[in-house]
């Protein structure tokens, strides 16, 4: 599917977010990549075969500690 040297990570790959936006929408908040992966600003995808990935964000740091 990808055509760039090199070539984008599969859809199916871990880094299937470094593929490149072939399209972006984001007033409507999503990329869809040139691997077919449908990325959203919430860190969410779908996959070209229907699959959901849920969102991934990272847990935010809390500052200090409760002693």
């Amino acid at each position: 599917m990808c055509a760039h040297n090199p070539p984008c990570p599969t859809a199916m790959a871990p880094d299937r977010e470094a593929a490149r936006p072939v399209a972006h929408r984001p007033e409507q908040g999503w990329s869809l990549l040139c691997n077919g992966v449908l990325a959203f600003e919430d860190t969410g995808e779908l996959l070209p075969d229907g699959r959901i990935v849920a969102p991934h964000r990272p847990l935010a740091l809390t500052v200090g500690s409760a002693a």
